[in-house]
Formats: C-alpha cells, sequence, structure tokens
C-alpha cells in the first residue's frame, strides 16, 4: 500500500515546499483519516508494518489513518530515502511568483523534467539538511542541496530493496502487507520502479493526496494488480486537482 500524506500547509499556499517540514492542512487531517477509512473497508488486508519518511506530514498522516484501522500499534521504520524531493533553492518559493521571475518555462522544467534539478542550496545555507538532528547519523556525501526526479529514484530504489522487499517477503508475525506513507515524487520513483514506468511518462503520473494505491504483488514481485482504493471517479476527481495545481 502507498499512501502519499494528506494536503499540507505549504500545498494550500503553493509553496515549493522539498525536505522543508511542515504540518498538514485541516484538509490534510481529514485526507489522512479519510485514507484510514479506506483502508478499513477493504476486505482481507492485513496491515502489518509500516513504513515512512522523517518528515512530519508523512508522519501524521499515518498515525492518523491508522487509527482509523486500529492499528495504531504497528512496527514502523522511518526513513530520509522516502522523503520528498529536495527542491533546492525553489524551497519556500511562491510557485506562481517563481514563474513570473524565471519564466513558466524554466519552472516547467525544474519541476516536471525527469533529470533536470532546480538550482542547489548554497554551502552554508541553514536550509541544507545536514544541520538538521534527524539527519545527523547520515553520510553527509548522500544529503541533497536539491534534486531530479532521477535523483529520487536513485535514493528510493536501495531502500525498497533492502528494507520494503524483505518485509513483503517476512513470515509472520510481520508478514503481511506493508503500508509505506511518503511523498508525491519518492512514491513516484516507487511506481516507476515497480511497475517500470518509463523515464518520459512517470513525469506525468499525478499522486493524489490521501488515497492509499494498492499492489498486489506476485512472488517474484510483478504486478499482479494495482489501483486507488476507494471511490474511482472521487481518485480521478483527486488526481485531476493535483494536476491543476502542477499548472502555473
Amino acid at each position: 500500500m502507498l499512501l502519499r500524506h494528506g494536503e499540507s500547509v505549504w500545498n494550500a499556499e503553493n509553496l515549493f515546499t522539498g525536505w522543508v517540514d511542515v504540518g498538514l492542512s485541516a484538509r490534510g487531517e481529514e485526507e489522512a483519516r479519510n485514507a484510514g477509512r479506506l483502508l478499513a473497508a477493504e476486505a482481507g488486508l492485513d496491515l502489518r508494518i509500516l513504513h515512512t519518511s522523517v518528515l512530519t506530514r508523512a508522519i501524521v498522516t499515518a498515525e492518523r489513518a491508522l487509527r482509523e484501522v486500529g492499528r495504531s500499534w504497528l512496527p514502523v521504520r522511518r526513513h530520509w530515502r522516502l522523503n520528498e524531493r529536495h527542491y533546492g533553492a525553489l524551497q519556500g518559493l511562491n510557485k506562481k511568483d517563481t514563474a513570473a521571475k524565471h519564466g513558466e518555462a524554466q519552472v516547467h522544467l525544474w519541476r516536471r523534467s525527469y533529470a533536470v534539478p532546480p538550482p542547489p542550496l548554497p554551502d552554508g545555507d541553514p536550509g541544507l539538511p545536514g544541520a538538521d538532528p534527524r539527519y545527523r547519523d547520515v553520510d553527509p556525501s548522500e544529503l541533497p542541496a536539491t534534486e531530479c526526479l532521477a535523483d529520487v529514484v536513485e535514493r528510493v530504489v536501495p531502500y525498497w530493496e533492502s528494507s520494503i522487499i524483505p518485509d513483503l517477503r517476512a513470515e509472520a508475525p510481520l508478514g503481511g502487507a506493508v503500508l509505506v506513507v511518503a511523498h508525491g515524487n519518492s512514491i513516484r520513483a516507487l511506481r516507476k520502479h515497480i511497475e517500470g514506468i518509463g523515464d518520459d511518462e512517470i513525469v506525468g503520473l499525478e499522486v493524489p493526496t490521501g488515497i492509499p494505491f494498492c499492489y498486489e504483488l506476485t512472488d517474484d514481485l510483478s504486478v499482479e494488480s494495482a489501483g486507488y482504493l476507494g471511490d474511482p471517479k472521487a481518485d480521478l476527481a483527486a488526481a485531476d486537482a493535483v494536476r491543476r495545481q502542477s499548472q502555473l
């Protein structure tokens, strides 16, 4: 199960967020609870373990959702490799204002291309992740000052292979469904790898907030079935809302 966090306060304000640790909006809190209700309604779903990023909006989304399912007690693994894409020097800026300054074509390239990162944060910038205690045990060379989607794929796939796959294959008591609560771009990276989506196609994939995406995988981890939980019309409307947000 892949779940993008509920709407954050910076989502609502149309700001580039990235690794900045912001909370959920009131709407995002309700999206998280609704995600839990969708999970609870899924017949036969036996959630056994939770993976999240180390950013608050993903952590709180998971907490709110699992409370609805009655599984707040699940074992938890958190890792920076599931964080959102680092937007470099764009973090904290208004998207429309940035487009007015640099041009819509340039900002669209930074946001939606597969391999072109935004300008990096400069050396010594207080926003660099190395100063944050949650990354104190991470090799500084692995911490980004900016990222493109290709960079996110490069850091997410090793975590999928080293941590999520073993949980998918685990025997009881941990064997069962795995819930991953993360971010738009880290979920894109996972879906690209799991489904074999091409570089050009993945940038057009919209990931709505607060709607669980369910994979059923075979023993060799090929996809047997995949899709969002809940009302298909509501899922399409949520994806379209995210698409409109991406238009400057």
